[in-house]
C-alpha cells in the first residue's frame, strides 16, 4: 500500500492545531497509508501529549527555534517517508475523501509536479480564497487569484488544470519529484517560498496544477496580522528576493527600479497617511536587505 506522510508547522497555535488534529482524524484515507508529521517550530510551551491523546500515532518533532515557514516544511520533510508529501498550514481543516482525491489526480497526470485544492475560508465556507493562480507578470511581480472572494456554487468542482501557482496552505507532490526539484528555499524564511518551490518545480519539468475536487478550509490570517512589522517586512523583502532567484539580470535590474521607485514609495506614503509609521521602517529593511545578501541558490534535497 502506498504512503502520504502529511506535514504540519506550528507556532504558537495550540487551538488551531487541535482543530487541524481532530480534521485529519474524522477525514482518514481509505487507500493509502498516512503519517502525520508535526514540527513545532519554537513554540513558547509544548503540548505534545495532548496532541498524542488526538493522534497517537503522530510524529512529533521539535525545533528550539523558529526556523520559519520554509526551514519548518523542510524539517518536517526530511523525516518523511510517503511515497506523497502533503504539506498543510495548521490553520486548515480537511474534507471528506480529501487525501484520496488529491493522490488520485496525481496518479492519473504523471506530468503533476505540484498540486493544490480549491481553497474556501473557514469563517466563511461558501467563499473561495484560492482556485488557482495566473501567471506572473516578472516585470511587476504581481499575479492574480483565481475565483478569489467568489461565492462557491460548485463552479470549480470538476476544474482541473494547470494553473500559475500552488498555494501554501495545501501543496501535494510525489517523494520522487521532491527529489528533482529539491526542498523550498530557507532564506525566504516567511512568504514567497511556496511560489519559489514553484518555480523549482517548473525547472525541474514539472507542472503545477489545481483541482476542484478536493477541497479545504483555510482560517486565513491567524498567523499573522493583516498589517504587522513581521508581515511587512518579509512581504517587502522576499518580493524582490523571489525576482533575483528566477529572472535575468536585466530583469532583476528593471524590477527594481519599478519595485523601489514605484511600489514601495507608494506603500510607504499609503502607511504615512494612514498613521502606520511604525511599518514604513520594515519597508526600507526589506529592501536593504536584498542590497546587503547574496542569494543562497543551492538546490537542497532530501536526506534519504
Amino acid at each position: 500500500m502506498k504512503s502520504v506522510s502529511i506535514i504540519t508547522v506550528n507556532f504558537n497555535q495550540h487551538q488551531v492545531n487541535i482543530g487541524f488534529l481532530n480534521s485529519i482524524k474524522a477525514n482518514p484515507s481509505t487507500n493509502y497509508k498516512i503519517e502525520v508529521i508535526f514540527v513545532d517550530n519554537g513554540s513558547l510551551q509544548q503540548h505534545e501529549q495532548e496532541y498524542r491523546i488526538i493522534f497517537p500515532e503522530l510524529i512529533y518533532i521539535r525545533s528550539d527555534k523558529n526556523l520559519g515557514f520554509a526551514g519548518g516544511n523542510n524539517l518536517g520533510i526530511n523525516y518523511a517517508t510517503g511515497d506523497y508529501l502533503l504539506l498543510l498550514n495548521n490553520d486548515t481543516e480537511i474534507t471528506p475523501d480529501f487525501i484520496d482525491k488529491m493522490v488520485d489526480e496525481l496518479e492519473q497526470n504523471p506530468e503533476i509536479g505540484l498540486l493544490s485544492p480549491l481553497i474556501l475560508y473557514f469563517s466563511q465556507p461558501n467563499t473561495i480564497q484560492y482556485a488557482g493562480f495566473t501567471e506572473m507578470n516578472y516585470l511587476t511581480c504581481r499575479n492574480k487569484g483565481i475565483g478569489s472572494m467568489e461565492i462557491n456554487t460548485g463552479q470549480f468542482d470538476k476544474d482541473s488544470r494547470e494553473t500559475g501557482f500552488c498555494h501554501g496552505a495545501a501543496m501535494m507532490c510525489r517523494r520522487s519529484d521532491l527529489q528533482n526539484a529539491g526542498l523550498m528555499a530557507d532564506e525566504f524564511f516567511l512568504y514567497y517560498e511556496e511560489l519559489d518551490w514553484c518555480e523549482k518545480f517548473k525547472k525541474s519539468g514539472k507542472k503545477i496544477w489545481f483541482t476542484g475536487k478536493a477541497k479545504i478550509y483555510h482560517k486565513e490570517s491567524i498567523s499573522v496580522g493583516k498589517e504587522s512589522a513581521v508581515k511587512t517586512y518579509f512581504m517587502t523583502r522576499n518580493r524582490l528576493l523571489f525576482i533575483r532567484r528566477n529572472t535575468s539580470a536585466l530583469n532583476t535590474f528593471l524590477f527594481s527600479i519599478y519595485y523601489i521607485f514605484i511600489a514601495s514609495s507608494k506603500q510607504i506614503i499609503t502607511y504615512s497617511l494612514k498613521g502606520r509609521n511604525d511599518l514604513i521602517k520594515w519597508v526600507i529593511k526589506g529592501l536593504l536587505w536584498n542590497f546587503t545578501n547574496k542569494i543562497n541558490s543551492k538546490n537542497l534535497g532530501i536526506k534519504i
